[in-house]
């Protein structure tokens, strides 16, 4: 379908930064750029709006979000508020599969370069992925659909401001907090594991934080 086409591209150019915080998203230039009708583009941009990949601005079109916007701050309050009870949840609910997937998930994510020279100072498309992927199979174990709704939408709005601002960090050992959420989760010491994802999420906040200084 072209309007699924033209929405994956605009989305990767947006996450790739192509398009930085802040620019201007116009659909007569998208459109002229992509060959396709000002509708399609219209149906795409609308859609990036509602995972919070694009604002929609009263009389002025769309736009990349701005990391000066308190939204970035609001949503890791939301994730450190909702995603250590769903862990406690996975924890308490979560069985010998779940254990599997969580370990299994956590390998593919250790064993991931996270900066690849393709990518420069940007984690890389695989490792975005292996890490979405092992936050979320962590969570999965609460077997609640609503919240893992909830997850992905927070995740998808987040994403965009951690890999623009998430560069080599060489105070923080990204790979070594993954390990603890991992050990904490699977030896089902909940307070632990909480403890370490709240942690987790906090130092990607300050980080963003910092970005507006």
């Amino acid at each position: 379908m072209l309007s699924e086409q033209v929405y994956l591209r605009l989305r990767e150019a947006i996450m790739r930064g192509e398009h930085a915080p802040g620019d201007a998203l116009k659909p007569q230039d998208l459109a002229r750029a992509q060959g396709v009708s000002l509708a399609v583009v219209r149906e795409a941009l609308v859609r990036l709006v509602g995972e919070g990949l694009a604002d929609r601005l009263p009389n002025r079109g769309f736009a990349v979000p701005e990391f000066t916007d308190r939204r970035w701050q609001e949503i890791a309050e939301a994730r450190r508020t909702i995603e250590p009870a769903m862990l406690r949840m996975s924890i308490e609910r979560g069985d010998l599969d779940w254990e599997a997937r969580v370990r299994a998930a956590h390998h593919r994510l250790a064993r991931t370069p996270p900066f690849t020279p393709r990518d420069g100072d940007y984690y890389s498309e695989a490792w975005s992925e292996a890490h979405r992927s092992f936050h979320r199979t962590l969570l999965e174990g609460c077997a609640n659909h609503a919240l893992l709704e909830t997850f992905d939408r927070l995740w998808t709005a987040s994403e965009l401001a951690r890999r623009l601002s998430a560069r080599r960090n060489p105070h923080r050992d990204g790979a070594e907090e993954h390990r603890r959420l991992e050990e904490s989760a699977l030896s089902r010491d909940a307070d632990t594991a909480a403890e370490v994802l709240t942690r987790h999420l906090s130092l990607t906040a300050e980080a963003l934080a910092g970005q507006e200084d």
